[in-house]
């Protein structure tokens, strides 16, 4: 199947929810690695937006890209409760163990503030996390 005709399957299985833009950006994103411009384009055509509305949204939210990056990702919460918890500290560390080969993205807030640092990895998310946990983590990766 062609990338057109996936975004198109997939602009159809949201356009009839209110505010569909993010939802059909994301499975964009999802399925093709990145919201590229001729994404961008096909969407904004499709939901009779201007491409720059479109690029808007893409270049606000940190987790829709415009290019792949085949690298696995690690999620960071930088949120308040993780940065109480200690989650600064740990940074050094995570970007060491990353080096070019993992990509570290910051996330404010996965929702277990109580038990920070936090970091996700897939869909899994980390708590309670140390320099040594979290570099085991990003090396898992």
């Amino acid at each position: 199947m062609s990338q057109a005709a996936r975004i198109d399957e997939i602009v159809a299985a949201h356009v009839h929810r209110e505010g569909p833009l993010l939802p059909i950006l994301r499975d964009v994103q999802a399925e093709l690695g990145c919201v590229s411009a001729e994404a961008e384009t096909q969407v904004a055509l499709a939901l009779n937006l201007s491409r720059a509305e479109v690029h808007g949204v893409v270049s606000f939210y940190h987790d829709l890209s415009e290019r792949p990056d085949p690298r696995p990702c690690v999620e960071i919460c930088r949120a308040e409760a993780c940065q109480a918890r200690g989650a600064e500290a740990l940074m050094d560390a995570a970007r060491a163990a990353a080096g070019e080969r993992v990509r570290l993205a910051d996330v404010y807030c996965l929702g277990l503030c109580s038990v920070g640092p936090n970091a996700k990895l897939g869909d899994e998310v980390h708590a309670r996390l140390d320099a040594a946990r979290l570099a085991s983590l990003i090396a898992s990766a």
